[in-house]
Parts: structure tokens; C-alpha cells; sequence
């Protein structure tokens, strides 16, 4: 793989170059053309017509690929296995679809689904896409209000839930979480249709509710056509983690969305038809989407989902004896899953007990990786280890970082991302103009965007622009802020609300927890700005230290106080070092950064509906406020 070259070749010839990707889809109406037409308010392949189900199913059934596994379910909470084929995936996808029909459902309803990481889940998504309506997956954790808040602005006909999900010391009451919803929200849904799970069965309501199993039986051997949807018509819509307020749904087209996963499946991620897949993450968030769901099954691989925790379900080593069964080829993780992996097994006996020859790559994305974990991650599993940087709105990879070579240590930390073809980088001061190379400042994307990325924010024309498009003329604002190198590749330090200002000094936030994060007894850790008199702002290290290791307390903070002057200077002026049992992250992984500013300021705070486990929030409220460790000065 060679990004830097594709991405030269696509800016020279952007027609070409993505007409050329398009040719991995098929399209029942072929585009003529693949830019995007400002004069004609068209999208990307604006007069293609093709169905995503299709991509997903039928063209790899039609081609003799009907028996290859399409998708692996492995539970690590109820010990649950099965492998469905791409023509068994194809039937159940057909049955659901005709439940649908039967429902109400047309192309252009939304269906809202609200299920565990379970195949029925899969079946769900693409019955949806081929009928043409457009789904809205809700991450099966919400609270009810959450959950009606989404329903309002979705407005969908029918919604698919499972009775329960499950966590490894509980049940989740899914039905009760969606009757609590539906008695919240100002919008009437036509039909509920449930998959009963044997941990806890639902009670239906008659008239309103509907047994999965027993309707799609009722529908065994249906033939539903794949409804013909051109390319700018929506796919899906997705709720962005964390949102609080007013819901904002990312809208994914078809077409583009169709193009641009399936050239990264084997551009990026080097996955092609028959290889076994697993991005461990969760269908309710975008990676789920892109990479669980669409983009392997659009490249005809195996793709795996899995039930239950990195760690505990039931022990560190569950990712690597699945890989090992199904002869995983390529993993895609969250950092902080790979920490707390190595938290639990620093000397990489669960690894060593499994073979891992299939395994190729570890992908990271959603969190900076740190280079301890990083190189830990690299030495342990012996492959290389690659950073993508993106976003729910861009929907794939913006940067991939490449290692040079295989004694490239933690390259994928610290070396910078490549951009992907179609994503024209630019970091910009807060005038909108060019800074310096190695200068920070936020990263920008010159439009047009690429195939993929979101074409609307659903139900709200001007947030889109208002959001993303109205701070600098002529660029996509990610939010995030870092700086570009002299080979051209980004460093990505963080969000641009965690640079913070000490005695009138910008700090990233993020360059700090690199250091902190490099200390031998720290798991894993963030670095907070909190108001200051004198300076403004501080820095606060919040830290979680490895198991097993029990060291002073107080010795450990002095250390990492004296780490963070050798490695960045006496500016950063960092004192004070909070130890806790646990940091508080949504179920993506994604650190609450924000909570813990307002926690550590005294302020009062709303906690996301996605946070993971809300008592670490609750824990964090007085140790933050009160509490920290005696630091060197």
C-alpha cells in the first residue's frame, strides 16, 4: 500500500481517479459522472443508481461465493457461536425485508433499531437498504430519553429491538428502556418488531408488537427485490456519540458511501473477498457501521462480530483465541480496549498462548494511541500497528499512519498520518490562513470532500453548513487541531477545546498525556485544563495505573511531574496528579474529557447517555474537586 501515491494520482485526476473506484460497485444505472456538480446541487455519482444490499449480498451470492462465511458471531457473555453464510445472511435479509413491506415500511421510511451486538442486528441494517429505507441504528445502552429523543427526530415507522442486551454482571431490559421511550416521545411508531433472546423474554403489546422469529418464519423463502435508489439517496442515519441537546443525525448516502468503503477495505485496511475481518467495535457507532457491517460485506470477506469486553468476558485473552479460531487477517481496535488488554496482561501470556500466524494488522482509531501501548501492542503481537484518524461525519479514514518499516517502534503513534486520497488537508490559524509547517493549528479540509463523508445532518439543512462548512470559506472543520510535517503528514493532537492556555502559553492537551502515558506504572490517563487564578489555566493529570503494580502513590505522581518538565518544559506547569481506579469513556471508548473539566472545576455536568458506567463519573466527583497527590515542584 502506497497512500501517498494514491493520494497524488487522485489529486492530479479526481474524475478518474474515483470513476475508476466506482467500478468496484455495481450499479443498476452506471454514473457518467463522479465529481460532484455545485451548479446542480448533486452528490457524489449523481446520476448512478445502484442498492447497497445488493453490494452488500446478492452479487457475491450470483457469483458462486453463496456458501463462503459471511459473518461470524461469537458471544464472550453467553458463550454463543454461529457462522452465517452470505446466502443464509441473503434469506434472513430477504425475510426481514418482507416483514418490513408488510409492516408499512417503503423506501424512504426510517426503521430504528435498537439491538446488542447480535446477527439479527446485521440482518436488520441491510433488510432496510433493500427496500430503500433509510435505518437508524441507536447504540443498545441509551436511556429512554436518549432513546425518544431520537425517535423524535427521526420519525421512523417501525422499530426493531431486541427484549435484551447483555452485560456481564447484568441483564439489560431493552423492551423496558423502549416503552419508556415510546411513552416520552411527540412520535407514534406503526409497529414494533422483537427479537425474543432467552435471558429475558419481552411481553408484547398486542396490536403494537411483533415477535422476529415468528414473523420472519411466517416469511421463510420470500423473494424481495432490492428496490432501486439512486446515489445520493440516504443510506442511514447516525446519531453522534455524546451528542446531548438536540440530536444530530449524520446522514450517509448511498452511492458515495458504497464507493468509498469498498476502496478502503482493500486500499487501507488490505482485506479482500474471503479474508476474515474484525473490527472490534459495536454496530451503534460508525466504525460498526463502516467496518463491521458495509465495507467488509461490500468486499465480500468474513466479517466478525462479537458480544462482550476486551477484558472479563471472560478474561484478556478472548480477542486473541477468536482470532486464532477464525484466522482473523486484520483487527481493528480502540486504544483504550488495547490498554486495558495490556493492563490485564502486561507480559502478553494470553497472547503467547494463542496462534496468531492469520493475524496481520492491528488497526487503532477513535482515541490517540499512546506510544507505550503502541510499542507494547507491536511487541507482543508481532505485527505492525496502524493509526487511522477520522470521524462519525467522514465516515472512513481521513489519515492512516504507515510504519516505514518493521523497526519502526511506535510509528504508528508519533511518524504522522498519510492522508487518504480525496482528503486535501489544510491546518489553518484562526484568520483561515495557512500556518507554517509544524506549526499548530485547526485542521481543515478543502472541499469538495471525498465519496463517504456526510451529506446532511437530517432534518436541519443549515446545521450542516453552520456546523462544518461557515467557519472558513472553502473548508470542512473537523474540530480537531494538530499540525502538518514537512513530509506531509498530520499530527492529530486532539480536539481544538482541549488546547488550553497556561500563562498565555496554547498546550496541547494531548502532547502532555503522551508524556504521561510513557511512565512505566500508567495504564492509561488524560491531561485536563482547569482554571487557574494566576495562569489562567493548569494542567491535571488524571491517571490509571497497570495492575499489579502497587507502588507509593506519591512517588509515582512526583515522577510523572518530573517526566513532564524533562520531556516538555517547565510551561506546562504541571502539579498536580490525580490516581483513580477507573477513567470515565463512552462505550466507543472514547475518554469524557469534558465531564471531567466541569467535574474538576466544580461545575455541575449532564452525563452523556453513551458514558459506559455512570458510577465512575459519580466517583470522579469529589476525588476531582478535593483530591491529588503530592507533586514535586
Amino acid at each position: 500500500m502506497n497512500l501517498a501515491e494514491q493520494h497524488r494520482i487522485c489529486a492530479e485526476n479526481p474524475e478518474a481517479f474515483w470513476q475508476q473506484a466506482a467500478s468496484l460497485i455495481d450499479w443498476s444505472q452506471a454514473p457518467t459522472r463522479a465529481l460532484p456538480d455545485a451548479a446542480a446541487d448533486g452528490g457524489w455519482f449523481a446520476d448512478g443508481r445502484l442498492n447497497t444490499c445488493h453490494n452488500a449480498l446478492d452479487r457475491h451470492v450470483q457469483a458462486g461465493h453463496g456458501d463462503r462465511p459471511a459473518v461470524v458471531f461469537e458471544s464472550g457473555i453467553n458463550g454463543a457461536s454461529q457462522i452465517l453464510s452470505y446466502a443464509e445472511l441473503a434469506a434472513k435479509v430477504q425475510e426481514c425485508a418482507a416483514v418490513l413491506q408488510r409492516l408499512g415500511a417503503r423506501a424512504g421510511d426510517r426503521v430504528l433499531i435498537f439491538m446488542p451486538m447480535i446477527p439479527d442486528v446485521v440482518v436488520g441494517m441491510l433488510a432496510c437498504a433493500r427496500i430503500g429505507a433509510i435505518h437508524s441504528v441507536v447504540f443498545g445502552g441509551f436511556a429512554a430519553p436518549e432513546l425518544a429523543a431520537r425517535i423524535d427526530d427521526a420519525e421512523p415507522k417501525v422499530l426493531l429491538v431486541a427484549s435484551c442486551g447483555l452485560e456481564p454482571s447484568r441483564v439489560v431490559d431493552y423492551m423496558e428502556l423502549v416503552n419508556g421511550a415510546l411513552t416520552l416521545a411527540e412520535h407514534s411508531v406503526d409497529a414494533v418488531l422483537v427479537k425474543q433472546r432467552p435471558e429475558h423474554g419481552a411481553v408484547l403489546l398486542p396490536g403494537r408488537d411483533h415477535d422476529w422469529d415468528h414473523e420472519l418464519a411466517a416469511h421463510a423463502g420470500a423473494n424481495v427485490p432490492c428496490v432501486d435508489r439512486s446515489s445520493s439517496d440516504p443510506l442511514y442515519i447516525l446519531y453522534t456519540s455524546g451528542t446531548t441537546g438536540r440530536p444530530k443525525g449524520v446522514v450517509r448516502d448511498n452511492g458515495g458511501h458504497a464507493v468509498a468503503l469498498a476502496w478502503s477495505m482493500a486500499n487501507i485496511f488490505d482485506i479482500t473477498a474471503g479474508d476474515v475481518w474484525w473490527a472490534a467495535s459495536d454496530v451503534g457507532w460508525v466504525v460498526g457501521h463502516s467496518y463491521i457491517v458495509y465495507a467488509p460485506l461490500l468486499a465480500g470477506s468474513t466479517t466478525v462480530l462479537y458480544e462482550g469486553k476486551p477484558v472479563g468476558t471472560p478474561d484478556a485473552g478472548t480477542w486473541w483465541r477468536i482470532c486464532e479460531k477464525h484466522q482473523v487477517r486484520g483487527l481493528f481496535a480502540a486504544p483504550t480496549a488495547i490498554r486495558a488488554i495490556r493492563r490485564a496482561d502486561e507480559p502478553g501470556e494470553h497472547v503467547r498462548a494463542s496462534q496468531l500466524t492469520s493475524l496481520k494488522t492491528l488497526y487503532v482509531a477513535g482515541e490517540r494511541i499512546d506510544p507505550e501501548t503502541a510499542d507494547w501492542a507491536r511487541r507482543t503481537l508481532q505485527v505492525p500497528v496502524v493509526d487511522n484518524w477520522w470521524q462519525t461525519e467522514t465516515g472512513w479514514p481521513i489519515t492512516v499512519t504507515i510504519p516505514s518499516d518493521e523497526s519502526d517502534s511506535g510509528a504508528s503513534s508519533r511518524a504522522g498520518g498519510q492522508p487518504s486520497p480525496g482528503y486535501d488537508i489544510a491546518v489553518l490559524n484562526d484568520n483561515g490562513e495557512p500556518v507554517p509547517t509544524g506549526d499548530e493549528g485547526s485542521i481543515c479540509i478543502r472541499l469538495p470532500l471525498p465519496p463517504g463523508p456526510a451529506s446532511a445532518i437530517w432534518g436541519d439543512e443549515e446545521r450542516y453548513t453552520t456546523e462544518y462548512l461557515s467557519t472558513f470559506e472553502g473548508y470542512y472543520l473537523t474540530g480537531d487541531g494538530g499540525f502538518l510535517d514537512e513530509n506531509g503528514r498530520l499530527h492529530v493532537l486532539g480536539r481544538t477545546d482541549d488546547v488550553i492556555n497556561v500563562a498565555g502559553h496554547r498546550l496541547s492537551t494531548g502532547a502532555l498525556e503522551a508524556i504521561v502515558a510513557a511512565h512505566r506504572a500508567v495504564a492509561e490517563c488524560a491531561v485536563i485544563g482547569r482554571a487557574d487564578a494566576l495562569k489562567g489555566q493548569t494542567p491535571h493529570a488524571i491517571v490509571v495505573l497497570k495492575d499489579g503494580h502497587s507502588p507509593d502513590t506519591d512517588a509515582v505522581a512526583t515522577e510523572i511531574v518530573e517526566l513532564v518538565r524533562a520531556e516538555f518544559g517547565a510551561v506546562a506547569a504541571l502539579r498536580e496528579v490525580h490516581i483513580v481506579s477507573a477513567l470515565p469513556k463512552t462505550r466507543s471508548g472514547k475518554l469524557l474529557r469534558r465531564t471531567m473539566r466541569d467535574l474538576a472545576e466544580g461545575r455541575t455536568t449532564v452525563v452523556p447517555g453513551t458514558v459506559e458506567d455512570p458510577s465512575i463519573v459519580e466517583s470522579l466527583r469529589g476525588e476531582l474537586g478535593t483530591t491529588s497527590q503530592p507533586a514535586a515542584r
